[in-house]
């Protein structure tokens, strides 16, 4: 099991610094840091101005090179101007040129300044990822539960009228996305169209006092979209174990069907669905999205719409960053979850 997990530990390292690369390339492409010169500076400047600005403010370095700066694995770039005043990466206000750091990247903790909100990145990503965190923790509470439950009734009597209902709805639930969902519940419940104003159209009072009032509709939205896959999962799981030779001989000796389903086929069945809800966490997190633009939650998803609709370069490699160790690592969990929840892979 150790050699598992220090092998898989290499291929996330591996793979994170695969996608950040990737990610990186194409949000340094000249186009996007032609628009970041001229938004930060003057959109009427000239093709020599724009190299000019970029060169000073260390764009002009390869593109290998820059990367290494920001990973911080290489120094950080410094520029001395005709007056003689030195600046780089590494150099600000509060750090002057005689006791900056020669490496100041995002293994030193250094994630750069938003050019939108002017601030520090980690502090802005600490922030609202705390926030979606919070959502998706109800989101999860929700649906987890009610999906188990839905596909564990489906499963148990395969083709009765249970569990055609309850398959019909989680295929319902999962081919309406939230975009959709969303506007209902806004139009159906906290619009006055309708007059049922049970709950508010907006979330942003949930990221400072959260109530079932202004926080109930999006997590409704975001846990009905993915409880219908986690059902169907949980169902076919569920039937599969049903018409095991196991489950035929505890039935032929008697035991009630309570205690088969319970004892017997409900831990098995849940083997499958356990990787399907660990994949859930890095959809959410990049899911949200939708839903936090859509109710004014701004959380990880919101901040990361406005860092790619305004090109703020800092900002989107850190969310990229974030969602990349979130996959990697709930995926190694998953796979460890797995091994241990089914012998027959732990004997292998």
């Amino acid at each position: 099991m150790t050699l598992f997990i220090l092998r898989r530990l290499g291929v996330m390292l591996l793979t994170a610094l695969c996608l950040t690369f990737v990610v990186f390339f194409l949000t340094n492409l000249q186009p996007n840091l032609e628009k970041l010169a001229k938004t930060q500076g003057n959109m009427r400047m000239t093709d020599a101005q724009v190299d000019s600005w970029l060169a000073a403010r260390g764009y002009g370095e390869p593109l290998v090179t820059r990367y290494g700066e920001w990973l911080g694995i290489a120094p950080g770039w410094t520029r001395e101007a005709e007056d003689g005043t030195i600046t780089g990466r590494c150099i600000s206000s509060d750090v002057p040129p005689g006791e900056a750091p020669r490496f100041c990247g995002v293994l030193q903790g250094e994630w750069g300044t938003s050019t939108v909100f002017r601030d520090d990145v980690s502090g802005i990503i600490g922030t609202r990822l705390g926030l979606t965190g919070k959502l998706m923790f109800w989101v999860m509470l929700l649906m987890v539960p009610m999906a188990l439950l839905v596909g564990v009734l489906a499963g148990m009597r395969e083709g009765s009228r249970t569990d055609r209902a309850l398959s019909t709805f989680s295929i319902a639930s999962t081919a309406t996305p939230e975009y959709v969902s969303g506007v209902i519940f806004i139009t159906l419940f906290a619009s006055s169209v309708v007059g049922l104003r049970w709950f508010k159209g907006t979330a942003t009072g949930a990221m400072e006092d959260a109530t079932f009032e202004n926080f109930f509709l999006p997590v409704l939205t975001i846990a009905l979209y993915g409880m219908g896959y986690i059902a169907r999962m949980t169902r076919a799981s569920m039937t599969e174990v049903m018409t095991a030779q196991y489950i035929r001989t505890a039935r032929l000796k008697g035991v009630s069907f309570r205690n088969i389903v319970l004892k017997h086929a409900l831990r098995n069945a849940l083997i499958a669905p356990f990787t399907v809800i660990m994949l859930q966490f890095p959809w959410l997190l990049n899911g949200v999205v939708i839903v936090e633009t859509l109710f004014n939650y701004k959380g990880f998803g919101w901040t990361l719409v406005q860092a790619a609709s305004n090109n703020d370069i800092e900002l989107l490699m850190a969310c990229s960053v974030v969602a990349v160790v979130v996959v990697l690592v709930t995926q190694m969990i998953s796979d460890i979850g797995y091994v241990y929840l089914n012998p027959r892979i732990r004997i292998a």
